[in-house]
């Protein structure tokens, strides 16, 4: 029953020990018949088997009340959110809203729930991908780095827990790199220093530049090319630059990793947002991405991923020419991987990412074997409205609408909404504080008198005709919140887009 899946859900949300949750979850994966295993894997993972459906959280305020009976079943759910996400044409919108309507008058409260989360992404239970891979492991009595090894072979977490439940260790050990199928990418913990990062991956290491574009794995069999995202979409005929820089080596297979970027006429990377809206795009599109490659995964026939990264960037080197490497130095101390830092950010680029020589190409999770390091903003803004939180935030005021302030007017400049970094202890604070400052209260913003200042960290700014101020802020978070400080000495739009200019 999806209502098993639901309460497994609401429980590893409300538990904080790791091992209890991943034992919750397990139980749950055990009980689900083989055709349910991956819509119920994925519904655990906090997202849909489909991923996109076509629904955004404003089709989800209407509707109906709950049911009061339990009936659904997890392969129910999962055909009807499969018929709302092929719902196509004419009057594709109203029919897609008819199937949402149905689907949640069948569920009851809990169940609703856990569907706000899962269709809008925001299924908040403490069960992300690396907890169900030991979860997968422990309900199949399998060795947890079976499981991580089929993944990264595999790329998509529920076709593993499918082939660990069902044919246990054997069926995992099935899985073999196909070039032209994506794997799941290595990742790279954060660090605030260089010093912090090598501390972790030793000395002598690599340090790579890091670029601020979009993640890609290029495949190539013969003619046959593949460009796919971090995400594992499919995005070839989107990039026919990066398509034809494959076609030029002197290779028959090759599996690369790297990042496609937006350059200006000097060779510096251009805003972020120029790159990821060109990616997205489905016709070819003026603006260029130039491809850079940091790692290979396989040559010829022979899978690297095993092998010691000074052996795969000695093969990366050997089949890709220099001008499509991300630049790669080595650093014996400290100071000199400072220097290599400083001379990135400079540059323009994002930062740079500190990788152990000798650790292989591991499964889409953030080991210690590759630190990024890159320049963290900061500043003092003002809260000047704020969201009622859905899901696990339900009934807490949750996303803030971020201002800084505007010397010339003495008003406030809106550069942004957030909600992350917010503990529980922040949210009932922030309710509490921001409803008595509330100057109107509707029933999806509260807006308030702006007083309150927010310590917000963020990666960068983006230019954004969203807002007034023509400038939005990338990947915001709240640090603190300073009682200390009034709105009148928080942060300028002046400087605001001073930091946009330092990064363009």
């Amino acid at each position: 029953m999806f209502a098993e899946l639901a309460a497994t859900s609401t429980a590893v949300a409300a538990t904080s020990g790791r091992r209890a949750k991943i034992e919750l979850l397990a139980a749950a994966l055990r009980r689900l018949p083989a055709e349910e295993i991956a819509p119920g894997a994925a519904y655990l993972a906090g997202e849909l088997r489909q991923r996109q459906i076509g629904v955004g959280w404003a089709s989800l305020r209407d509707t109906p009340p709950p049911a009061e009976v339990a009936t659904l079943t997890v392969a129910e759910v999962d055909a009807r959110l499969e018929a709302i996400g092929a719902e196509a044409g004419a009057g594709s919108q109203g029919r897609r809203r008819e199937r949402v309507s149905s689907l949640y008058a069948a569920a009851t409260a809990d169940e609703q729930r856990m569907l706000n989360g899962l269709i809008s992404g925001e299924l908040r239970q403490g069960a992300q991908a690396g907890l169900l891979i030991d979860a997968i492991a422990t309900a199949a009595g399998v060795p947890v780095t079976a499981v991580r090894r089929a993944l990264l072979l595999a790329g998509d977490l529920k076709t593993v827990g499918v082939a660990a439940l069902t044919g246990g260790a054997a069926a995992l050990d099935e899985f073999r790199l196909t070039v032209g199928r994506p794997l799941a990418p290595m990742l790279a913990q954060s660090a605030s220093t260089v010093d912090e990062a090598l501390a972790t991956t030793g000395a002598p290491a690599a340090v790579d530049i890091k670029l601020d574009g979009i993640r890609i794995q290029v495949h190539r069999s013969g003619d046959d090319i593949r460009v796919f995202t971090r995400s594992l979409d499919d995005i070839t005929a989107r990039l026919p630059e990066v398509v034809a820089a494959t076609e030029k080596l002197r290779v028959r297979q090759i599996v690369l990793d790297g990042e496609a970027i937006a350059l200006d006429t000097a060779g510096r990377p251009r805003p972020f947002q120029e790159t990821s809206s060109r990616a997205a795009q489905r016709k070819v599109a003026v603006t260029a991405l130039t491809p850079y490659f940091f790692d290979v995964l396989h040559l010829d026939g022979t899978d690297l991923i095993d092998e010691p990264g000074h052996t795969r960037w000695s093969a990366l080197a050997a089949a890709v020419p220099e001008p499509l490497l991300v630049a790669r130095s080595f650093a014996d101390t400290p100071d000199v991987a400072a220097g290599i830092y400083r001379a990135a950010v400079d540059a323009g680029h994002e930062g740079v990412v500190v990788k152990a020589v000798d650790a292989p190409y591991d499964v889409g999770r953030r080991g210690g074997a590759w630190i990024k390091v890159k320049p963290r903003h900061t500043l003092d803004l003002v809260v000047l409205a704020v969201e009622w939180g859905h899901g696990r935030r339900q009934g807490w005021l949750s996303n803030l609408h971020l201002g800084a302030r505007d010397p010339e007017t003495g008003g406030f400049v809106m550069l942004g909404k957030t909600f992350k970094g917010l503990t529980d202890e922040l949210l009932r604070w922030q309710t509490e504080r921001l409803l008595a400052l509330a100057i109107e209260k509707g029933d999806w913003v509260v807006k308030v008198r702006p007083e309150l200042v927010v310590e917000i960290a963020f990666d960068g700014v983006q230019t954004s005709p969203r807002y007034p101020g023509g400038v939005a802020l990338r990947f915001a978070r709240v640090l603190r919140y300073r009682e200390d400080k009034p709105a009148s000495e928080a942060d300028t739009i002046d400087t605001v887009r001073a930091i946009h200019s330092g990064q363009r």
